[in-house]
């Protein structure tokens, strides 16, 4: 992926993800909709579920309530935060700094062992979740 596609992407991912926190903010509460496909069809939490909530938790200050909801609203917190900080510092600075971090990353969760560990984590949450009946 070149360094341009990545860097649009991300910003589009981010910029979805800021509109669809903002229009949970409302929505949320009242549990109206439901976005999960999987939960949708199968009636089971995904890896995933809880994370729009964890992440309004953390805007609240209620950092383990967020963690005990879904840890993964940590890591799509700092992602949201920093990259499209980090990428507009690179598009204006006219530099790679967080393209050639992005391959040396990839490069490293490519490594089995590592790899490994990271889907141990993910299958974990998912049994949280489960567990929760999120």
């Amino acid at each position: 992926m070149t360094r341009n596609k990545l860097y649009s992407l991300l910003l589009i991912a981010c910029l979805t993800g800021f509109i669809y926190l903002f229009y949970s903010i409302n929505t949320i509460k009242s549990e109206t909709v439901r976005v999960c496909i999987i939960k949708n069809l199968t009636g089971y939490p995904c890896p995933s579920c809880g994370t729009t909530r964890a992440v309004l938790l953390l805007s609240e200050g209620k950092l383990i309530e967020s963690v005990l909801l879904n840890p993964f609203g940590i890591l799509v917190t700092l992602i949201m935060t920093f990259c499209p900080i980090w990428i507009i510092s690179d598009i204006i600075l006219k530099k790679k700094t967080f393209y050639n971090t992005y391959k040396k990353t990839e490069a490293t969760i490519r490594k089995p062992w590592l790899a490994t560990i990271l889907i141990s984590l993910v299958l974990l949450n998912w049994i949280w979740n489960i567990y929760k009946n999120l």
